[in-house]
């Protein structure tokens, strides 16, 4: 394997990227609402609540219709402490999930069709890589991009959480198990899902947009999971997180192998 010239490619597409308006922007924009923007406005809701005088009490209805597995994990809380815990620990996890989902779909729907648009894709189709080789290094450009925007966004997002609910839990409470097993198992299976299911897409589109239209739809499995948990449906655990990484694992790895069998450069310039 030409690890060196993988590595090239690796290193030019994100370079690209940093410089790449349309990758960049909508991901500071999520990294600024979620991370930051999302824990403070929970962090002051009892604040907020009190100006208007309303009652956090009034919020109990909604925790009344989670499942008793989560209503045990919120039993040691008073009612305020419950709210914050609900919506900054459970309720926001599945929209983490988004966040690397939707760079590494973005970033890997920029592989080859960004490359058609920067006329750059011939002289990457003559780099000294196997097809496999070129596959895979377009595959982990987007994921190790992926991972590195979730964990620096955890990083960011574990400091403005427990500062903005330092006034009401008076600790720190954040990250706990759940949140871990997320970042280190879940996410790392969500990116390659869905790095190497847009490269694929990529490498049919005529475009970065076309491509990136796609990227779109493959957070709507995420989107659902974040309202059956708000109705009620379903608690998420460190077991349903554990089975849900093996079964993404498992995906991605079927997807990536067959990515990698079908893949043909010189179909590229002709799609």
């Amino acid at each position: 394997m030409n690890a060196r010239a993988m590595f090239a490619i690796v290193r030019k597409d994100l370079k690209v990227v940093i410089q790449n308006k349309n990758v960049v922007t909508p991901i500071i924009i999520i990294i600024a609402v979620f991370f930051t923007g999302l824990p403070w406005l929970a962090g002051l809701a009892p604040t907020i609540l009190h100006w208007f005088g309303g009652q956090m009490s009034s919020l109990e209805g909604i925790l009344a219709k989670m499942p008793a597995g989560m209503l045990q994990e919120l039993s040691g809380y008073a009612i305020t402490q419950k709210v914050l815990v609900f919506v900054l620990v459970y309720m926001l996890l599945p929209f983490f999930l988004i966040i690397p989902l939707m760079t590494a779909s973005m970033l890997a729907a920029d592989s080859f069709a960004g490359e058609k648009e920067r006329k750059t894709l011939e002289a990457l189709l003559y780099t000294p890589t196997t097809d496999r080789e070129l596959f895979i290094a377009k595959m982990l450009s987007g994921w190790l991009a992926a991972i590195a925007v979730a964990l620096g966004g955890f990083l960011i997002y574990a400091v403005n959480v427990n500062a903005a609910a330092w006034s009401q839990m008076q600790r720190i409470f954040f990250p706990n198990a759940l949140w871990l097993v997320l970042v280190l198992w879940v996410v790392p299976a969500l990116s390659g899902l869905g790095v190497s299911l847009m490269v694929v897409v990529s490498a049919h589109a005529q475009g970065f947009q076309d491509a990136n239209q796609m990227a779109g739809l493959v957070v709507l499995p995420i989107v659902a999971l974040f309202y059956a948990q708000m109705a009620g449906a379903i608690f998420i655990n460190i077991s349903i997180l554990l089975l849900m990484g093996l079964v993404i694992w498992l995906l991605a790895g079927l997807l990536i192998w067959l990515g990698s069998r079908n893949f043909q450069r010189n179909r590229l310039l002709a799609a």
